[in-house]
């Protein structure tokens, strides 16, 4: 996994070691040189939503992008989960923020873990109540598609294409359930 080392600590602002702590940890942390402070590196939670219409959802409602990584490229409304938020509250901002959708948001779907890139993703079912739509500044376009609709070749990520594949093929059978899949 590729990242940029802390150099320096938040506490006191001197230079870190990376080394393997005195308090029984086994894996190298950033330790403050001077006083001490261990720095965690811990994975970043990405939370969002499967934002449906219809009466047997049979639209999913996606956002293409207006920012990078992969500008113009079409993605399921999520984005990175703030402090003092839960998972849920964090898919539900960023559906509004993003889609400008209004929505009831449902179970929690699928959980992916993408250890190579340091991040969880973490997909809730949501109930579109309106087909209206106020896109906010990350998105170029916010749209209802089909399965057959579907832009396949364009879906920003795998873990997007992912949870679409899921929720399809749960429509189909006619009952949902819980999806943890690890993308190496």
């Amino acid at each position: 996994m590729h990242r940029c080392p802390i150099q320096h600590c938040k506490q006191c602002g001197s230079t870190v070691a990376y080394r393997i702590p005195d308090d029984g940890d086994t894996k190298p942390r950033a330790v403050c040189t001077a006083c001490n402070t261990i720095h965690y590196e811990n994975p970043l939670n990405v939370v969002g939503t499967v934002p449906v219409w219809g009466a047997s959802g049979e639209y999913v409602l996606l956002c293409k992008r207006n920012i990078e990584p992969r500008f113009g490229k079409w993605t399921l409304p999520a984005g990175f989960m703030e402090l003092n938020e839960t998972t849920a509250q964090g898919a539900a901002r960023e559906t509004v923020e993003e889609a400008g959708a209004q929505f009831e948001m449902g179970e929690i779907f699928t959980l992916m873990n993408v250890a190579r890139v340091g991040q969880v993703h973490m997909y809730y079912r949501a109930r579109l109540l309106s087909d209206q739509f106020n896109p906010g500044v990350e998105t170029i376009e916010a749209r209802l598609f089909t399965e057959a609709e579907i832009p396949w070749d364009e879906i920003a990520f795998r873990t997007v294409k992912e949870t679409l594949e899921h929720y399809f093929a749960d429509r189909q059978r006619g009952r949902f359930g819980f999806h943890t899949i690890d993308i190496a």
